[in-house]
């Protein structure tokens, strides 16, 4: 298992405890402080402090294993971004499925996938970039063909299509 390249110590910024209200500063004005610790210790910051949760995702494509906290208010997909760590994605709008991954435990609310059926999200996949913990969360990336053949397959073929070079031939023969 290949260690997470993110899983050193680093900067984040926090929200800062300001003076009274009525004043006003520089500090107060960014509302943000640094702090160092280890990742596992790293909170998103954002204004309105909200549970946040583990989530482990397993790369299959790269051979990694990633470890991060995301606050359940925010997405997976952005929060990994923050902090450095890369995951497939295309669209960013949950319309696709590049970011799609596979629960293999916790729950992801999701109410913007609108690249993945209801049934897809009930046999436990989910879209990254519009998917929020709801609870420690493990998942594994899964191939977008594959994704995309379950949600649409059943559709277009009764199975992968595969190239008909004659037909192919006769095609490019008419131009």
């Amino acid at each position: 298992m290949a260690a997470c390249p993110a899983a050193t110590t680093a900067r984040i910024l926090l929200p800062r405890p300001g003076p009274a209200r009525g004043t006003a500063t520089k500090a107060r004005a960014s509302g943000l402080r640094q702090v160092e610790g280890p990742v596992s210790e790293r909170a998103y910051a954002s204004s309105s402090p909200a549970p946040t949760h583990k989530v482990t995702v397993h790369d299959r494509q790269r051979g990694v294993v990633h470890e991060f906290v995301v606050p359940q208010d925010q997405y997976i997909l952005h929060t990994a971004e923050a902090q450095d760590i890369s995951l497939p994605f295309a669209c960013r709008h949950g319309c696709c499925t590049s970011c799609a991954v596979r629960i293999k435990s916790g729950q992801i609310r999701q109410p913007e996938a609108l690249g993945i059926s209801a049934e897809l999200k009930d046999k436990g996949y989910a879209l990254l970039c519009v998917g929020f913990p709801t609870s420690d969360v493990e998942v594994e990336t899964q191939d977008e063909d594959e994704v995309y053949w379950l949600q649409f397959g059943r559709y277009f073929a009764r199975g992968p299509v595969e190239r008909d070079d004659y037909a192919l031939e006769l095609a490019m023969g008419d131009e």
